[in-house]
């Protein structure tokens, strides 16, 4: 067991950090209020290669390992959620997705320029009656010989109308349940594809989230990711290494909320001397530290087994469980802490508050990651 960082990855954190610090952090509450995407600041991440960060250099990414991602995603996340989401579904979604099981021809037209930063990419599964039951796909995908016949609806889609290349899934074969299950790329500005109204969120308000509509869009077959029948099973492969992100995201929430606790705690003075000092709150902030400390070793060791080739469904599952759940408490505590103040939009507590209840719901809800461990452990 080896817990020390080479250079590559520490110097990776820094600079995530540094931009987080310096890039993500002026605006973000404005951004917050205004639902406003951070498009600027996801070009210069782009252009710093975070939106490529495991894609081989051949294809324009930065060759590197899931460990330097999940560090990343912590730094971007302690400041902005709504930043680090575009960070997690291009990289863990699309570009894991396609670089896997795309063919050359998909990788060399839609992979590079996510991977450059030139694009963003969103995951198309969720459905307004096909959430956590992912099978119930309605939107359907009528094979007609040398293209798909795409129809049907997407919901909470992020990167809903800022993304240029969709991975749609879609049901071809009804008869075969989730085998007959594809997942095809669409184009934004294809015929028949349409956009529809930003919704109007608790958290992650920056996060450009929509529902998407298909009518009679036209899909050609070159299009298709892997063979007839695979989308299901893409879907659940891509969302295994997407919860790692979403776990880093949870993480970083957490951390960004304790560390403006601890600082809070050190300067504000009750009863002649810091809160600090008083038990009530060294007891919560041993229980924050504690918790974020053991939610980054399941962060890091998911990716670690993911780095290695192992097995590690059952890995990120734990982390997303445990991290998210940690989100969520550390976040109430830390508004806690600062009392008054933590209501206040002006110490970013809350809006981190907010912003920790969707990594319990999305790219898998609490109990689906209960299920899936639950599964793996009983196995024989």
């Amino acid at each position: 067991m080896v817990f020390e960082l080479s250079e590559e990855q520490r110097m990776i954190r820094d600079v995530a950090r540094d931009f987080a610090q310096q890039e993500l952090k002026p605006g973000v509450i404005a951004r917050d209020e205004q639902q406003q995407f951070p498009a600027a600041q996801v070009k210069r991440l782009g252009e710093l290669g975070f939106l490529g960060m495991m894609v081989a250099p051949e294809y324009g990414g930065a060759g590197l390992d899931t460990v330097s991602y999940v560090l990343a995603m912590e730094e971007l996340s302690k400041v902005d959620a709504s930043a680090s989401v575009v960070v997690s579904v291009n990289n863990s979604l699309v570009c894991f997705g396609l670089e896997k099981y795309g063919t050359d021809a998909q990788k060399e037209k839609y992979l590079k320029p996510l991977a450059m930063g030139k694009q963003i990419g969103a995951f198309c599964l969720s459905e307004p009656e096909a959430g956590s039951d992912a099978t119930s796909q309605r939107t359907t995908a009528v094979d007609k010989g040398d293209y798909y016949l795409l129809n049907g609806t997407k919901n909470w889609i992020t990167n809903g109308s800022t993304a240029t290349t969709y991975l749609v899934m879609a049901q071809t074969h009804p008869e075969k349940d989730h085998h007959g299950i594809n997942t095809l790329i669409v184009e934004k500005g294809t015929e028949g594809f349409t956009v529809g109204p930003k919704e109007n969120k608790l958290g992650i308000r920056g996060s450009d989230t929509h529902s998407l509509h298909f009518n009679d869009v036209k899909v050609p077959k070159e299009n298709r990711i892997g063979a007839d029948g695979f989308g299901f099973s893409f879907a659940m492969k891509a969302l295994e290494g997407g919860r790692i992100g979403i776990a880093a995201q949870a993480l970083g929430i957490a951390s960004g909320a304790y560390e403006l606790a601890l600082a809070y705690a050190k300067e504000r003075r009750t009863f002649g001397k810091p809160i600090g000092q008083h038990q009530a709150i060294q007891f919560k902030l041993a229980d924050m530290a504690t918790r974020i400390e053991a939610a980054r070793l399941l962060c890091l060791k998911a990716a670690r087994l993911k780095d290695l080739d192992l097995p590690y469904a059952q890995a990120s599952s734990m982390a997303k469980l445990f991290a998210s759940e940690t989100a969520m408490k550390i976040t109430v505590d830390a508004v806690q802490i600062h009392g008054g103040y933590g209501y206040v939009k002006e110490y970013h507590v809350e809006r981190l508050m907010r912003d920790a209840k969707i990594t319990q719901i999305y790219e898998g809800t609490s109990e689906i990651q209960q299920l899936i461990i639950a599964r793996e452990i009983l196995k024989d």
